[in-house]
Formats: C-alpha cells, structure tokens, sequence
C-alpha cells in the first residue's frame, strides 16, 4: 500500500504528515508510531489524564487519498466496551467525518473518544476496576486487555484495501442462527455469514446488535477469516467481547477446521452462576455446529481430522 504514491495523493500524504506531526505534539507519549511507512498509529486515551478510570486504545491506518476522499481506518480496543455503547460510539465517529467530510479528522475522533470516556467515567462512578464492568465474575482481569496486537495490525497491512474496496450500496450478507446450548442459566447461541471483506463484517456486526436480545447478550464473541486469493494468505481477526481468551479460541477453531471466507459470532447470556473452562467449550460447540449446520465443514467428526473444508453447497428448507 505504501510502496507507489499516486501524484493524486501527493496533498493528502502532506495533510496527513502535518497531521501526525501536530497530534504528536499535542499528546506526547500517548500517540505511538507503529508503521511510518504504512500509516499505522495508536493513541491511548483515557477520560482524565491526572486519574484515569476508563482508557481506550484507538488504532488507526490512514489510506492513501485521505482526507480527500476516504475516511481513516480505525478500530476500537477497550476491554469494557460493548454491544450498544461500542456501536453508539463507532456512530459518533463516523457522524464526524461525515459532518467534516475532506478535512483531517482524528484530532476530533480521539476528542469524541475522550469525551464518551468521561460520560461512562461519570455513570460508573462507583466501579473502582472499570476494566471488569463487562466481564463475568469467573474471569481473571488481564492488565494488557487494551493493549493493541501491533504485529497482527502489520501483518493485515497489506490487505488493508479490502477495507475500502467497495460499492456504496453493498448489501449486509445473510446471517444464519444456529441452535441454543444452555448450561446453569447461561445460554450461548451461534450466529453465521459468509464474509469477503472486513467493511462486511461490521455490517454483520451492526445488524446482528439491532437484534435487542443479541444486543442485551452478556458478550458476542466473533472470529472470522478472509481467503486474499491474490495475496494467498488470509485476512483473520477476532474478538473476546469482555470474554476473557474466547475471541483466540474460537479463531483457532476457524483455524483448525480451515474454513474460509466466513464469520461466526457466539452470543453468550450470562445467568449467574459459574461455569469455569465449561463456558469456552459450549462457545466452540455451538461454533462447529453452525458450521456444519452451515455446510462449511462435513461434520463435527470430521472437520477435526481434515485439511481444507470449503463450504459446500446443500439443499436447506427455506427459512
């Protein structure tokens, strides 16, 4: 992406270097350079610089005819942020580019940022541990949850195009439901759709939490993996939703059973009561049985000991 700059570009690369350049004087430490070449940053914020309570870790790739034309790339990583409030801030973000379309933009965002920050810090006065406002009980704290994967961010550099490759009226896949799995009160349910682009998948993800009762969900937890046929190599990332490791774990499932061009997310209800190692196990049952349900792999059985499995085609009743 950053190889060959087109003379088209050469105004918004100056506009994003005097960009960086102010936001690196203005935050200081907070702001991290972790691909120059690429255009990838990180800033770290926090609701009060002198006593923080909430932080979040906005990650950042600036496409070449930024800010002209397309907006930045960013992701969102908070161990306390979920459901309604992740996508209500998302909304925010991109009111805000859309409202200061062809102007620079992030100092705004990590303002916004700070400020939906401050409110939450407001409303959760009494939580001394914000860190574990969306956690279970049964999960142990993890300091590093909002520190970024900077290598897997560099190694989805190269396909970073697929996130502004295109059509304005693209249409959300289809999304299947699997069967429910309850265990002591807490019900676990999978949900499916055939992905090709990571802009897709938030598609899935925006219409899944228009569902009031997977929005009310205690996590949905998500893997996916994207097959680059001109790359070779696959686009893949996951999401724990405040369920400690569930978001590796089920991405290695995906891994394992080597489906491809294809997203899972597992809603979990909590009830209550402790279900320990039991709760990752019930989280991957119910993924492999969408997946065979789905036809993305033979069977449950099988999927284990085989090597590629591409979703085959079956005759299912209409739903």
């Amino acid at each position: 992406m950053a190889d060959v700059i087109n003379p088209e570009n050469v105004a918004d690369l100056q506009s994003q270097m005097e960009e960086v350049e102010a936001l690196s004087s203005i935050y200081g430490e907070e702001w991290c350079v972790i691909d120059e070449a690429s255009r990838i940053f990180c800033i770290k914020i926090s609701n009060n610089l002198e006593e923080p309570k909430l932080t979040a870790c906005l990650q950042i790739i600036l496409p070449p005819d930024y800010p002209s034309t397309a907006p930045p790339i960013y992701q969102i990583n908070a161990a306390w942020l979920r459901g309604l409030e992740r996508v209500q801030l998302a909304n925010s973000l991109e009111d805000l580019y859309v409202e200061h379309a062809g102007e620079s933009i992030l100092y705004l965002w990590v303002e916004k940022v700070r400020e939906f920050l401050a409110h939450k810090a407001e409303s959760t006065e009494t939580v001394e541990q914000p860190e574990k406002v969306k956690m279970t009980t049964e999960e142990e704290e993890d300091d590093d949850e909002d520190v970024p994967d900077f290598q897997t961010l560099k190694l989805n550099t190269d396909t970073v195009h697929l996130f502004m490759d295109h059509a304005d009226d693209e249409e959300v896949p289809p999304i299947e439901h699997g069967g429910t799995i309850t265990d002591r009160r807490s019900t676990f349910q999978p949900h499916l759709a055939p992905v090709v682009t990571p802009r897709q998948v938030k598609m899935v993800l925006d219409k899944l939490y228009e569902n009031k009762k997977i929005a009310s969900a205690t996590h949905n937890i998500y893997a996916y993996r994207i097959y680059c046929e001109d790359k070779q190599s696959f686009l893949q990332d996951c999401d724990d939703d405040g369920e400690t490791a569930a978001g590796g774990r089920l991405l290695h499932l995906l891994q394992i059973l080597d489906v491809r061009n294809v997203m899972v997310v597992v809603s979990r209800w909590y009830g209550g009561i402790l279900l320990g190692p039991d709760r990752f196990k019930h989280i991957n049952n119910c993924a492999r049985n969408i997946l065979v349900q789905e036809g993305y792999t033979s069977s449950v059985d099988e999927s284990g000991r085989s090597g590629t499995k591409s979703k085959k085609p079956k005759n299912k009743k209409t739903k």
